[in-house]
């Protein structure tokens, strides 16, 4: 494994364990060159995903990618690292388990918004405005309805705060 910090080819494995609830294994190095130290995460992949953009793109699915713009929807909420963990990897399961190699970016962003709603809503809302590219304020109004009406449908809504 490449040093991040001196991009030296070699670096040394001081401690693994399992991460994720099993299903990766967090190894901690050191490189021997300069000193550094820093943490890589091992998954398992069942097969290369390419991701089909509105633009008719393919590229790469990125993991580290849809991790990061969940962070973004879930910046300064109350919700613990270990339930974000657990739902991208939901997430990433289910995209691989389709049985496809290539997905839309729709599908991606859909699956998203199902996980954050029942995460967090205030962060259901902020990717939605995004992802479904709000323009003005009855946007908003619009997801806050639909809230409103899965509530009284019978859905609960989920306290990010509670266990």
């Amino acid at each position: 494994m490449r040093c991040p910090y001196c991009a030296s080819q070699d670096s040394q494995v001081k401690d693994s364990r399992p991460a994720e609830d099993g299903a990766a294994i967090r190894r901690r190095r050191v490189c021997p060159d300069c000193g550094g130290r820093f943490t890589t995460f091992e998954r398992v992949q069942l097969r290369e995903l390419q991701v089909l953009k509105k633009s008719g793109r393919r590229v790469p699915f990125d993991r580290d990618k849809l991790a990061r713009s969940v962070q973004v929807a879930l910046r300064k909420r109350p919700v613990e690292a270990d339930r974000v963990e657990r739902m991208i990897s939901g997430i990433v399961r289910q995209l691989e388990s389709t049985g496809e190699s290539e997905i839309t970016s729709d599908q991606i962003g859909l699956l998203v918004m199902e996980a954050l709603r029942g995460l967090d809503e205030i962060a259901y809302v902020r990717f939605a405005s995004v992802y479904r590219d709000f323009r003005e304020a009855r946007d908003f109004a619009a997801v806050l309805g639909e809230l409103e009406d899965a509530r009284s449908d019978g859905e609960p809504a989920d306290d990010p705060r509670e266990p």
